[in-house]
């Protein structure tokens, strides 16, 4: 990974149906150091049917109690309210970037403009929408909570046969919030293996030691659920970082990155002032020029100035001094007789 993790923050629907939180959400995400603002760009009708019959009906999770029609009419960005969100993402300094959950939603982005395009976990199945992104020719990112590896395949192939040339997949468990139990984070470095392509991590647990993790395991790109400071309400509250929660969680991922250091083996500057403590040989006693180094006046000890201990057996009863030392010296190759 030659970047520090890219920092997706997703809005989704704690915006709570007002404009004017949607708009302090993407300046608190620039303020806090987010790379990026996501939305959702769907419309009731465009997710679900409206009806109360029982295949409708959400029965357990933080959203227990609604139809999916009644959830998606809530928790909504409105259509309307887009283009001023854009618009006002570019003027704050940060990209702004959707989910479409259809294809006319995608035709309505592109006349936006909308720089990439996310696939949420549940739409990855959904091949025709897959192929309809991929068409833009736009960075496309794919979420496979749920999905298996042949489900994978399908949509990372139909995103490559139909234009697609920048795909990051992201590993996500699709529980909201997502215990720590519930995470396999090996699931990254397989991707990674399997289809060559950037891979990352949308979290929905409720800390920061999945995503440091993560990223740990090769993830590039972090995508978050964000809230305001203080924030009581809103559909995703449970699992969002808030205000200065933040540069916090942008904080941690970036010094888990810079913890993962080199592709070589890295000695710190404080290593290397620390090798003087290491063992190395030193006279026990005043040694004669011409006198033999022997067990009684030589001595392997720290510090490390003198010659390390792999000399000791080849100067030991084999070696003569070149000069005299004075006791308790570092004897280094300028003392032995060749």
């Amino acid at each position: 990974m030659k970047k520090k993790p890219f920092l997706i923050a997703e809005i989704s629907a704690n915006h709570c149906g007002d404009l004017k939180i949607a708009k302090k959400l993407i300046k608190c995400a620039k303020t806090n150091g987010a790379d990026a603002v996501k939305i959702q760009t769907y419309t009731p009708n465009s997710m679900t049917l409206n009806s109360k019959k029982k295949y409708f009906k959400i029965t357990s999770g933080i959203w227990k109690g609604y139809t999916l029609w009644d959830l998606y009419n809530e928790a909504k960005t409105p259509l309307e309210w887009h283009s001023e969100l854009f618009a006002y993402a570019k003027m704050v300094g940060i990209k702004l970037f959707s989910t479409p959950f259809d294809k006319s939603s995608v035709d309505f982005l592109e006349k936006l403009n909308c720089p990439i395009y996310k696939i949420s976990s549940f739409e990855l199945t959904d091949l025709p929408l897959i192929k309809k992104v991929a068409q833009t020719k736009k960075p496309i990112i794919i979420s496979t909570g749920m999905a298996n590896m042949n489900e994978i395949n399908e949509a990372y192939k139909t995103a490559i046969n139909n234009g697609a040339k920048d795909i990051t997949l992201l590993y996500c468990v699709s529980n909201y919030p997502s215990k720590i139990n519930e995470f396999n984070l090996n699931n990254i470095k397989i991707l990674k293996k399997k289809f060559n392509c950037k891979v990352g991590l949308s979290d929905h647990s409720t800390n920061n030691i999945v995503a440091l993790c993560a990223v740990a395991c090769g993830a590039e790109i972090i995508e978050k659920h964000i809230a305001l400071k203080n924030q009581k309400k809103g559909f995703d509250i449970k699992f969002s970082i808030k205000g200065e929660q933040i540069k916090k969680f942008r904080t941690d991922i970036d010094q888990a990155y810079k913890l993962i250091g080199k592709n070589k083996k890295f000695i710190s500057n404080s290593d290397y002032k620390s090798k003087k403590y290491r063992r190395s040989i030193f006279s026990t006693i005043n040694i004669k020029k011409d006198e033999l180094f022997t067990e009684n006046n030589i001595k392997v000890v720290r510090p490390g100035y003198g010659l390390p201990p792999k000399f000791y057996e080849k100067i030991i009863n084999k070696k003569k001094a070149l000069q005299n030392i004075k006791k308790n010296n570092p004897i280094t190759i300028n003392f032995l007789k060749k």
